[in-house]
């Protein structure tokens, strides 16, 4: 994996995902603050049968216990928006409003948890149940994080794959073009500046059966992980970094590792 090349790319696309599992929403720019996601990325989960998750004290808990494309593809077709300001979740199918509440209210929560229960019920494990806890994001990873993608990374997977490959598999936050295919992988531990923002690259994302489902069918028709498996013995692709410095970032702006200063 090449990292000899350390110039400068360009954020290319910026996504956040309000409710675990369901689709990313765009963003022109966004706000980037120390120890923190992406707004409300994450703010949300819907709890598939009872996880033990408590609201007034909430544990990072493993995604199993929440809907997620890794094990519920049927999720893709369904097009989730949300509003901050009223914190409405509006809920779409085949352009169709199925389902629509403020999850800041216990009436608004029971609106949506009542689709997935009339809809998915054999889908399923147990009563689907809308999860929120000031603060809390319902990431991957038990630390608040930003997820970086390197779409010449992707190039390099539909190569492997002899097939396209959607950006929106990988459920990133950032996408970045500008950087050889796999360079993001060197820059483990080092900081990089994020648009106006710094930040420390904490980890390699390890990639789960979710980046075969297509997002926009919710077909399973990939065997992505896979095939990074055999072909470098990881399924990495993509990393995480954490947010040390606080700035903002917009679509077309810089992101670059920083060069150490000389003594």
């Amino acid at each position: 994996m090449d990292n000899t090349h350390t110039s400068a790319a360009r954020i290319a696309g910026i996504y956040r995902y309000p409710v675990k599992g369901l689709t990313p929403e765009p963003l022109p720019h966004a706000e980037l603050r120390t120890g923190q996601t992406l707004r409300s990325d994450r703010r949300y989960a819907i709890e598939n049968g009872p996880s033990g998750f408590d609201p007034a004290a909430p544990n990072w808990l493993p995604k199993p216990h929440f809907l997620m494309l890794q094990r519920d593809e049927w999720l893709a077709p369904l097009r989730a928006h949300f509003d901050d300001d009223s914190h409405v979740l509006t809920l779409r199918r085949d352009g169709a409003v199925v389902a629509q509440g403020d999850l800041e209210t216990a009436e608004g929560r029971v609106a949506i948890e009542r689709y997935f229960a009339a809809q998915h019920a054999g889908e399923i494990k147990g009563p689907p149940k809308v999860l929120t806890s000031p603060g809390h994001s319902f990431s991957d990873v038990a630390r608040k994080v930003v997820s970086i993608i390197n779409l010449a990374s992707l190039r390099a997977i539909e190569t492997m794959v002899q097939a396209p490959v959607h950006p929106l598999r990988f459920r990133a936050n950032l996408y970045v073009d500008g950087w050889p295919a796999w360079h993001e992988a060197g820059l483990l531990d080092q900081t990089i500046a994020i648009g106006s923002a710094r930040a420390k690259v904490v980890k390699r994302i390890t990639r789960c059966a979710a980046v075969n489902v297509d997002p926009d069918t919710g077909v399973r028709d990939l065997s992505i992980p896979n095939m990074l498996m055999q072909r470098f013995g990881n399924n990495e692709c993509g990393v995480y970094a954490e947010i040390i410095g606080d700035g903002s970032a917009a679509i077309g702006d810089t992101i670059a590792a920083e060069q150490p200063t000389l003594v």
